[in-house]
């Protein structure tokens, strides 16, 4: 098997995994929470964090809340560019390929909640009293996390690409 399809093997599974893990996780929500009712599934990290079903048309803060329709063309439009730019990745760029991946399965996962629902379902809801209240879904985590290690390995591969061209001052020595 060539490296380019287990490449491609990877990125389906990741973008598999994101998809299954989000879509039960919303799932159990829905069967198991009524609309803002909440759950203390650890009790020592009442109020910062709690399960709170909520949903969101707009994107991440409730930004353009009346969006849903423009949010899943850009999903769409995300992963349509990020599937142009896997195969273009450096040979040893392992952690932009598992970026990739988080990030086209969390932009599928809330692609999929706008189709089903005409919005995405939340249930993560992080608190800190009278400060920030915030409430999302594994599959924005997935992107968060993937637009991170996507940001780590580009500065990676920048830095080691740097590190291998010789400066003026190392060909005036040689």
């Amino acid at each position: 098997m060539t490296r380019t399809v287990r490449n491609w093997i990877f990125l389906a599974i990741v973008i598999g995994l994101v998809l299954l893990i989000d879509q039960v996780s919303k799932t159990w929500i829905i069967q198991n929470l009524m609309l803002y009712e909440s759950r203390q599934p650890i009790p020592a990290l009442y109020p910062f964090f709690q399960l709170t079903r909520s949903f969101n048309t707009g994107a991440a803060f409730g930004f353009l809340p009346h969006a849903s329709d423009i949010f899943l063309i850009v999903a769409v439009a995300v992963v349509i560019g990020m599937l142009y730019f896997y195969p273009r990745l450096p040979t040893d760029a392992h952690i932009g390929r598992l970026a990739i991946g988080l990030i086209c399965g969390g932009a599928l996962g809330n692609a999929i909640d706008r189709l089903r629902y005409d919005h995405v379902i939340d249930f993560i809801h992080y608190q800190i009293p009278g400060l920030l209240s915030n409430v999302s879904n594994l599959a924005d985590h997935a992107i968060v996390l993937g637009v991170i290690l996507m940001l780590l390995d580009t500065w990676r591969i920048e830095r080691r690409e740097k590190q291998a061209i010789p400066t003026h001052q190392d060909e005036i020595s040689i």
